[in-house]
């Protein structure tokens, strides 16, 4: 949409070693996002034709997961409820022409997904490309997710996100998702596969320069940042900033009254805050086992309380909005029902 093409301007930035790279310029929450499952292949473990299958353990799809008719009964709920973004996260399901043999069944074509961009924007949804290169959410890249880090894993990378920019017609963002790439999530998994010290640095470095090089502008999970105190300084100023607080208890929402394990969550929006960093904070009716074990039956609260405390915490020009993810999937009629919920409940926080 040309309103929201408008948000990107040419900006001289020189940050982390990175060469010129393309800003973000938009009117105050200027976004009203909703990231949408189309893949699914970003929470299993991946393994080769032939390996053994460890009964009870979650292994990607070998097709998609996926209804259409659902697809688009959720969309038309975002559009009318005032949203103008729909992120929608890819994985296994489009099926990339520089590399088909990372599709499954059903995978969509480049034809039918540019389609399908054309479709959303003639309606007014911004359509938003994510491809989760983190190592905990990357079997959709099959076996070049245990080739991370090397020359043949930069190559089809960079293959995938030109493929995207132009399926997409240079979309002003890419989601690079980058989250949880941890041991603890990936504990149970045949073969783990994480980047850590300099070599995460690295390769989110590398991720953001091709992004950048491709006229599209980064956005990056924020949760290293939790734990590594570098993360605000060496973080590069191009990125759009996408922390994330989902507790459901009361207390939760002001720092001084939260666990020490969850004050770096709240603490990180602010800190991103005075360094300057453009955010798009996202939100969930998404519940935690914990929260469950705990009585709470569902999380209601969560955008309305964000949404207060980002606007509290981060200045309007930098706040660019919010998304909404409540990490269902796009199948079944009562997956619509959760998704259109949260769609709801964001629009009812952002008063749309």
């Amino acid at each position: 949409m040309q309103t929201r093409r408008t948000f990107i301007k040419e900006a001289m930035i020189g940050s982390a070693g990175l060469a010129v790279s393309p800003s973000f310029a938009a009117s105050p929450e200027a976004v009203r996002a909703v990231m949408l499952h189309m893949g699914m292949n970003m929470w299993g473990d991946w393994h080769a034709p032939g390996e053994p299958v460890a009964p009870g353990r979650r292994y990607a799809k070998d097709e998609i997961f996926f209804s259409e008719d659902i697809w688009r009964k959720t969309v038309d709920h975002a559009k009318a409820k005032g949203l103008n973004m729909v992120v929608m996260d890819l994985g296994e399901f489009l099926e990339y022409p520089s590399h088909p043999e990372l599709a499954v069944k059903g995978s969509w074509k480049a034809e039918r997904m540019a389609a399908e961009v054309k479709r959303l924007k003639k309606m007014g949804l911004e359509p938003i490309p994510s491809l989760n290169f983190s190592a905990t959410h990357d079997c959709w890249l099959q076996e070049y997710h245990r080739m991370l880090s090397t020359r043949i894993y930069y190559n089809v990378c960079s293959d995938i996100l030109k493929d995207v920019a132009e399926i997409f017609e240079t979309p002003c963002m890419i989601h690079i998702g980058f989250d949880e790439e941890c041991y603890k999530l990936q504990s149970g998994r045949g073969v783990v596969m994480i980047r850590q010290h300099e070599m995460w640095w690295h390769d989110l470095y590398w991720f953001v320069n091709a992004v950048e090089k491709l006229g599209m502008r980064a956005i990056v999970s924020a949760d290293y940042g939790w734990k590594h105190p570098e993360y605000v300084k060496k973080m590069p100023k191009s990125t759009v900033q996408q922390n994330w607080y989902y507790n459901q208890d009361a207390q939760g929402y002001v720092i001084e009254n939260m666990a020490p394990e969850f004050k770096p969550q709240l603490q990180l929006y602010i800190d991103l805050e005075k360094a300057g960093f453009d955010q798009l904070p996202c939100v969930t009716n998404w519940i935690s086992e914990r929260a469950k074990k705990a009585g709470l039956k569902n999380n209601s609260e969560n955008s309305r309380k964000m949404v207060e405390f980002c606007r509290k915490h981060i200045a309007p020009e930098r706040l660019l909005g919010f998304m909404m993810a409540s990490w269902a999937d796009t199948q079944g009629e009562a997956t619509c029902r959760f998704n259109c919920a949260g769609i709801d409940q964001l629009a009812a926080a952002m008063k749309l």
